[in-house]
């Protein structure tokens, strides 16, 4: 049967305004996920990122609304992008300036729709899990909306599949609908001796972090048990501002907020907690013991992506993102990760500890644990190819129709060479169209532009030279894309 005929037989007493968070950094997935560019843009369980897989699950469903995105504010042209990509535009995307944790994350989201829809139903998740069984997520949302617009507050509950030390748990109470339960409690994540007992017992389920209540019960509720956050919000959104496709929470406001997730700040605390349990191949992908889990083994047990090689090698997580080879002999359990830059070899048992690692790169003053050699920018993209004293490589990809800033460099000149596609250079008081093979050079202190008039993207080779390289050295006169904060 086709998908989309048997998603709208799901009947839903009302519609569903999706709100997706995409907030997190994901530092246990590093050297792949970087503050810059974290695990929920990357492509790590499909072919697609994350957060276009957390779309996709309201993608031509007519009881879901376009989606409300709430992101770090550095995230925002990529997500745009990736929605574009799938052919999604969202309803909305809010701009963090600083985290704070999900409770201020979900009360900007339900202040903005409480402008125009007090009564609306949310469905909050993060953007950075696996749900493989999609109709099973949708079945059990149409009954989380029904709860919901009984005014309770659901959260979902998944069956542990084993004595999983990572999560959270919910024990259910009495039924008080089709497959709803009271939340009789919550639990920290345990020891594995706790987890094992919650594995044989019925009423335990993780907790999945996905959420869904009415906008107008969420708010009543942040107002009884955390009142401050929500003040900080409301302040955050009304002295927000729009920009361009987005809505920029005001920076003072939202800073002002503490950090709290939504378990702490109203799920343990209301009387309206309900759980749905529901088995829809739920994953939380936060290591990489945990992609190793879910992904398709060889006949040793072994996850090889990339261009890898193996000899006796067993139950090993072998990634190769950088194009070069990698060759595991006589290894067993290892997690080796290669994104060109940084190589990540660990023991798949110790991953948990690669956030220690992070936190030791950026106490160091090291750049990896920010940016990867590729950084994104809302033109396109640049990498660096080599970098030595007093020069510098550099791959631009600049989309069609795009165009990076009229900036100038008060420490650098720039060569460009074009080796795909068609450039437009603004150099001074002069405009040149460039096509393949051909270059230009850019002095020191003249005001320039790039520019792709074409429908096939921009490659250029650009070399920097001076006594200094770093992205803020520049001065921006004029940009389409309005930021202030962000260098190229």
């Amino acid at each position: 049967m086709d998908d989309t005929i048997a998603y709208d037989q799901i009947e839903m007493v009302r519609p569903v305004h999706p709100v997706i968070l995409s907030g997190g950094t994901g530092t246990r997935l590093w050297p792949v996920s970087r503050s810059g560019h974290p695990k929920q843009l990357q492509c790590l369980a499909s072919e697609s990122s994350m957060l276009q897989e957390t779309a996709r699950r309201f993608d031509r469903w007519r009881h879901a609304s376009p989606p409300i995105v709430v992101c770090n504010a550095e995230h925002r042209f990529v997500i745009g992008e990736q929605l574009r990509e799938i052919g999604m535009t969202a309803a909305e995307i809010i701009l963090e300036p600083a985290g704070r944790n999900t409770a201020p994350a979900i009360a900007a989201a339900a202040l903005r729709l409480a402008d125009r829809e007090p009564d609306a139903v949310m469905a909050v998740m993060p953007a950075d899990h696996v749900i493989s069984d999609v109709a099973a997520f949708r079945r059990t949302l149409a009954r989380g909306v029904a709860a919901a617009a009984a005014g309770n507050m659901v959260t979902f509950g998944v069956p542990p599949t084993g004595p999983e030390t990572g999560y959270g748990y919910i024990r259910r109470g009495a039924p008080v609908g089709d497959g709803v339960f009271k939340v009789d409690s919550f639990v920290e994540k345990p020891d594995s001796a706790t987890a094992a007992t919650f594995v044989e017992d019925d009423d335990y389920f993780w907790n999945s972090g996905i959420f869904v209540f009415a906008v107008r019960r969420y708010v009543e509720e942040l107002q009884k048990f955390a009142p401050d956050i929500l003040a900080a919000c409301r302040q955050a959104v009304a002295d927000g501002v729009v920009d361009l496709d987005f809505f920029r929470l005001d920076p003072a406001a939202f800073a002002a907020c503490r950090s709290e997730s939504i378990d702490y700040a109203v799920m343990e605390h209301t009387a309206d907690a309900v759980v749905v349990p529901v088995s829809m191949g739920w994953n939380d992908i936060g290591t990489w013991s945990a992609l190793w889990e879910i992904a398709e083994k060889d006949d040793h047990r072994n996850v090889c992506l990339g261009d890898v090689l193996t000899h006796d090698a067993e139950g090993s997580y072998l990634r190769s993102d950088a194009g070069r080879l990698i060759v595991a002999l006589g290894v067993q359990d290892l997690v080796v990760v290669d994104t060109g830059d940084a190589v990540l070899i660990a023991g798949r048992d110790r991953v948990q500890e690669t956030r220690a690692v992070v936190e030791r790169l950026k106490a160091e003053g090291r750049t990896e644990y920010r940016a990867h050699d590729r950084v994104y920018r809302p033109w396109g993209y640049y990498e660096t190819v080599e970098k030595g004293y007093r020069y510098q490589v550099k791959h631009l990809m600049v989309k069609p129709a795009a165009s990076l800033s009229l900036q100038l460099h008060h420490h650098r000149a720039e060569h460009w060479v074009v080796v795909r596609g068609t450039a437009r250079v603004t150099r001074g008081d002069e405009a040149v169209l460039l096509g393949e093979n051909q270059s230009t050079y850019i002095p020191l202190g003249i005001r320039h532009r790039l520019e792709n008039p074409g429908k096939l993207p921009l490659s250029i080779i650009e070399i920097q030279s001076g006594p200094y390289l770093e992205e803020d050295d520049i001065v921006r006169f004029e940009d389409r894309y309005q930021r202030e904060e962000e260098p190229s």
